[in-house]
């Protein structure tokens, strides 16, 4: 369960291990065009993705299309009109009423939140609300209770909510470090409405979805007959979809619970980098990275000389990506309603569109590897740079991983630089084993988000 698919390794997020530019178009060319709508089908057999996908740079649109179905049951194709929940895209939003409330000098985000919670817990005292914005407050993430799912299938007020973890111990001591927790920004929804005396929905209205035109854009409501809404989906493990089971939308809240569609998410990129929001500084502070990288709801990065601001979501059946680089005026936008491949085609529409070489899951083709020989790759394996555990098992001819309750399909690649290599189509990653000297596979490197991540039998 999570609200976000976009900060931490173990989340699989945005993958940034970009290839050599490809020389042959010029970006924006009929070519490229054709490319992205070519990766974003490449995802589409078996379901593994259906959603909307828009791609603008300045006023070119160079992909704006649905694919898949917004509702099975009916046959209804996804189109750009379609909305989707966008998880912890949200969170930028509240940072933005947040710097909103602060430019009106309601408030400061280096007060602490006592000042506005005053019966806050001790523990919480020395927490600033910057802090909660920048996920450095150490309050851990009521998302990740063990009876949370059971607990979410009811509505709950944000008092309730609060209750949750308000008498739990920190994690560290604020500001010392980096952990994402949505009970960050349900404490800053608690402090908006608080400040503004106003409910947190309202305040979307009045001052961001109203100014920037964001007529399909709003909070989501368990009770809410929303148009052209898509339903979400998860994939069985014979491929078949199922209806995602969501808990109540009451409990996301200010952390991940909006819909939205992708050209007004558009409209939201534009306005808040058009300037047509917050003041120069407000949003110099929201995209200045702190700690992980991570500005005000915003994860921030420099790759090739270019900066990228972006953050994913995920909720139940859906899954979200926005992506914006300044320097380009380019926007990328992925909204999914099944599966957990947003973040990924984002990051691959996007070197794309950049002018770089993408290699696609059809595009490597499987090599021959017997059953027999796939067992001696089962095990679990320790990965403890990343705080990741995976276990590799057999399912007929395919070797699968998992990691955090989720089940990653592989392809065998052959042998590379004298080491067995598996590709993992749903994150974009490789993953080399290297046997000891009697040909046990006793560890293995895991290509991820740039990185070469070391795991090691127990």
């Amino acid at each position: 369960m999570t609200w976000s698919a976009s900060v931490t390794s173990a989340a699989l997020g945005l993958v940034l291990a970009w290839q050599a530019p490809a020389a042959a178009d010029a970006i924006g060319s009929p070519a490229v065009e054709a490319r992205l709508d070519t990766v974003a089908e490449a995802y589409t057999p078996l379901h593994r993705f259906m959603g909307a996908v828009l791609v603008v740079e300045g006023d070119h649109r160079l992909l704006d299309k649905g694919y898949g179905l917004a509702d099975a049951e009916w046959g209804v194709a996804n189109t750009p009109d379609v909305k989707f929940r966008i998880g912890s895209i949200t969170k930028q939003f509240t940072a933005a009423l947040v710097l909103l409330l602060q430019q009106d000098g309601k408030l400061s985000i280096q007060d602490p939140v006592s000042r506005y919670l005053p019966d806050a817990p001790a523990s919480w005292r020395a927490i600033t609300i910057a802090e909660l914005l920048g996920h450095t407050s150490g309050i851990p993430d009521f998302v990740q209770d063990p009876d949370f799912r059971v607990w979410s299938q009811s509505p709950h007020a944000w008092p309730e909510e609060l209750a949750r973890f308000r008498d739990k111990p920190l994690n560290f001591a604020p500001g010392t470090r980096f952990d994402y927790s949505s009970s960050n920004y349900e404490l800053l929804g608690a402090i908006i409405e608080k400040v503004s005396g106003e409910s947190y929905g309202q305040l979307l209205r009045e001052r961001i979805f109203g100014p920037l035109g964001m007529t399909n854009t709003g909070l989501d409501t368990d009770a809410l007959i929303l148009p052209k809404r898509a339903q979400g989906y998860h994939l069985e493990k014979d491929g078949s979809l199922a209806l995602a089971r969501s808990e109540s939308m009451t409990i996301p809240w200010a952390a991940g619970g909006l819909y939205s569609t992708t050209g007004d998410l558009l409209k939201w990129e534009q306005g808040l980098f058009g300037g047509r929001l917050l003041s120069p500084a407000s949003l110099k502070a929201m995209t200045t990275p702190g700690l992980n990288g991570y500005g005000l709801g915003v994860s921030v990065d420099t790759v090739d000389g270019l900066t990228t601001i972006d953050h994913g979501g995920a909720i139940e059946g859906f899954t979200s990506y926005l992506t914006y680089v300044p320097e380009r005026g380019l926007t990328v936008v992925v909204l999914s309603n099944v599966g957990g491949l947003s973040g990924v085609l984002a990051d691959q529409l996007l070197q794309v569109s950049l002018g770089y070489a993408v290699v696609l899951p059809n595009e490597r083709p499987a090599q021959p590897i017997s059953e027999q020989d796939l067992d001696r790759f089962t095990g679990t394996y320790s990965l403890k740079d990343a705080g990741l555990v995976v276990t590799f098992r057999r399912d007929g001819d395919v070797l699968e991983s998992l990691s955090g309750g989720t089940v990653f399909p592989t392809i065998y690649e052959g042998v590379k630089d004298g080491h067995p290599t598996f590709y993992c189509p749903t994150v974009d990653s490789e993953i080399t084993f290297i046997a000891d000297a009697h040909g046990a596979m006793t560890s293995l490197i895991l290509h991820l988000d740039g990185r070469d991540i070391r795991g090691d039998r127990p």
